[in-house]
């Protein structure tokens, strides 16, 4: 398939046992045999990279700092724009419901992928590879990243613009609430004083929606 063979070229990694990459590619409602345990090795795989790379560039940085820079490089919507990059979602295994309701472009599905990969790669090679080739796919994000108040995340900049502003905390209410309890997706409708745009944040827990309604926030107040 023509467009498996472009996606290993884009990740810089052709696997030996190509059913590990199908079952990264296979999201739970297409087949039993799917990617969510891939998903699991991978996010610690991705974690402890992430986290020995910024360990070792920033000697003099607190726990706090690199955290907050961990938690930037390694969040859902830094993963969905690595998978965009790819082209993955040309390359998903999704069921019916799915494809109608557009999982190919949502951005926790692209996110959970990208992990998936990365655990397959993992287990078709070593982890030595594995970190060359993650690191590979961060390039400039891991060069241009540094400590500072750009790596808090979105809720907490945003409470702390408002709060600077003397203007009350948003509020979250979640609105919606659908797909099964193994894949439930949570709209959040984020409501800011003095803004008339509805703010809203789509994600796979209440926390990551809320996350994401922020982002949205900060775009509006234009200080993303």
């Amino acid at each position: 398939m023509q467009e498996i063979q472009e996606l290993q070229s884009k990740l810089g990694y052709f696997f030996k046992k190509i059913e590990l990459l199908n079952q990264a590619l296979t999201h739970r409602s297409a087949c039993k045999i799917h990617n969510e345990r891939l998903e699991f090795l991978g996010d610690s795989i991705l974690s402890f990279v992430i986290t020995n790379n910024l360990y070792h560039r920033f000697p003099e940085v607190d726990e706090g700092n690199m955290s907050r820079m961990r938690a930037t490089l390694i969040r859902g919507n830094t993963l969905a724009k690595l998978a965009k990059e790819f082209d993955l979602g040309n390359c998903l295994w999704l069921g019916i419901g799915e494809l109608k309701s557009g999982g190919f472009q949502r951005e926790s599905i692209l996110a959970n992928a990208v992990e998936a990969l990365i655990g397959g790669i993992f287990l078709d090679s070593n982890i030595k590879n594995t970190e060359k080739i993650i690191l590979n796919w961060y390039g400039t994000r891991l060069i241009k990243i540094n400590p500072g108040d750009k790596q808090k995340d979105p809720k907490t900049r945003l409470q702390e613009y408002l709060q600077g502003r003397g203007l009350p905390l948003p509020n979250y209410l979640v609105v919606q609430v659908r797909g099964e309890a193994h894949e439930q997706e949570f709209i959040i409708h984020c409501k800011i004083s003095g803004v008339q745009k509805p703010i809203i944040g789509i994600g796979s827990s209440r926390r990551k929606s809320e996350q994401s309604a922020a982002v949205q926030a900060l775009k509006i107040l234009e200080i993303a």
